[in-house]
């Protein structure tokens, strides 16, 4: 009985990875963009770049599996 719960927790941990659903970095970033244009903040840019790419900047999101990073930087364009 206990190998059998064994197993079947092993699979269920092989499972999840494909369970999870990636969200593509442009549907993430709106969504982004949007919550922190509710909190009123009009000067500031969000962009997607490579995770081996972010140094020193502020991390707002991870999108691509992990592969991207949605970064939030102050000043650029006023945003309507």
């Amino acid at each position: 009985m206990l190998k059998a719960v064994k197993i079947i927790f092993v699979s269920m941990l092989f499972c999840l990875p494909a369970m999870a659903q990636v969200k593509p970095c442009e549907e993430l970033k709106s969504e982004i963009d949007e919550k922190i244009r509710k909190k009123g903040a009009e000067n500031y840019t969000l962009e997607i770049v490579p995770t081996d790419q972010v140094g020193e900047r502020t991390v707002v999101g991870s999108c691509n599996g992990g592969k991207d990073k949605i970064v939030y930087a102050r000043g650029g364009e006023k945003r309507p």
